[in-house]
């Protein structure tokens, strides 16, 4: 049997956001609702040296529907172009043979910008016109290019520690069409905002309760590992917090890194989009979706690909066992 083989621009080529956010919504739900086997994430530490530098490993992912089962490997380096790099495999539900290999940096942005999408969407007011992005890096501009399908966004408002970075996102083309500004402070930019995206490799909480207001919510995305934290205990216990996986939260996400445990969550993604769980209460209360990021969300993500590029005859084939 021969595998394909598909470079991170063949992925970008065969790989439809709107066609990857339908599958997600459904995974989420089937997830929370169905779920067959947990959702597994085992990092793995580097050498010291190499400035923060992790690996992850997110096996297995498993969808109802999808008759492939996939394993995703992960390199971090902040600070690299790109800060994460790896490969997502395929294999056969039934054999176990490698249907495909896929680079996984477009993949990964992009699920996790869709997932942080539909948090938001289930979760912020209906009204919410105005983002917030705290970390001016590749995930920022794919979680306000998925709030961007989802909801009518009018205005962003940008803070990077680094005043470069922040300027280089306010000229992006993830921004046209909006009225954009560049903040000064984490106080600044949640100024007037209504839905703020932290997406940072942070260690320490810099969102505290007296940042936020009523009706505002939060996506919290740089938890994804033991040790990061952006958001403090004092905001999460004064919201309503959902999260994409409730173990995983407290063992390597916001919930566990800010020194909860799973008392502080109030459901997760898929039983809000169920209809298990209402999410938001009040048009005051405060809320928050806190991702990990799950192997499921690779899974819909490259067999989507795989099959749109069979189709379009995208990549190259190998037989691995010649």
């Amino acid at each position: 049997m021969e595998t394909l083989i598909l470079t991170r621009s063949e992925v970008e080529q065969a790989l439809s956001p709107t066609a990857l956010l339908d599958a997600l919504r459904g995974a989420f739900a089937a997830y929370s609702t169905e779920r067959s086997i947990d959702a597994m994430r085992v990092p793995v530490p580097l050498p010291q040296d190499r400035a923060g530098a992790s690996g992850m490993l997110l096996a297995p992912g498993l969808v109802p529907g999808i008759p492939a089962y996939s394993v995703k490997v992960h390199a971090k380096f902040p600070g690299g172009d790109p800060a994460v790099q790896g490969l997502l495999i395929l294999h056969d539900l039934e054999t176990g043979a490698p249907l495909a290999i896929l680079e996984s940096s477009y993949l990964t942005a992009l699920r996790t910008g869709l997932a942080g999408a539909l948090g938001a969407h289930v979760l912020a007011l209906p009204d919410a016109r105005c983002v917030a992005i705290i970390g001016a890096g590749v995930q920022a501009r794919s979680q306000l290019a998925a709030l961007r399908l989802v909801r009518g966004i009018t205005s962003v408002q940008i803070f990077d520690s680094s005043l470069e970075a922040a300027q280089r996102f306010s000229l992006d083309p993830t921004c046209d069409g909006l009225s954009v500004a560049v903040a000064s402070s984490v106080d600044d930019v949640l100024s007037g905002a209504q839905i703020a995206v932290t997406s940072t490799w942070a260690h320490q909480p810099f969102l505290f309760r007296r940042h936020i207001h009523p009706g505002l919510h939060i996506t919290t995305l740089g938890p994804d590992q033991p040790g990061k934290c952006e958001v403090a205990a004092e905001v999460l216990t004064a919201s309503c917090v959902v999260v994409d996986d409730r173990k995983l939260a407290v063992e390597m996400g916001a919930v566990g890194g800010a020194g909860l445990n799973a008392a502080a969550i109030h459901a997760e993604l898929g039983e809000v989009i169920a209809g298990f769980s209402p999410g938001r209460h009040t048009p005051e209360q405060v809320t928050v979706f806190a991702s990990v990021g799950l192997a499921f969300q690779d899974l819909c993500a490259g067999w989507l690909a795989y099959n749109a590029a069979k189709e379009m005859q995208l990549g190259r084939w190998l037989n691995l066992l010649s």
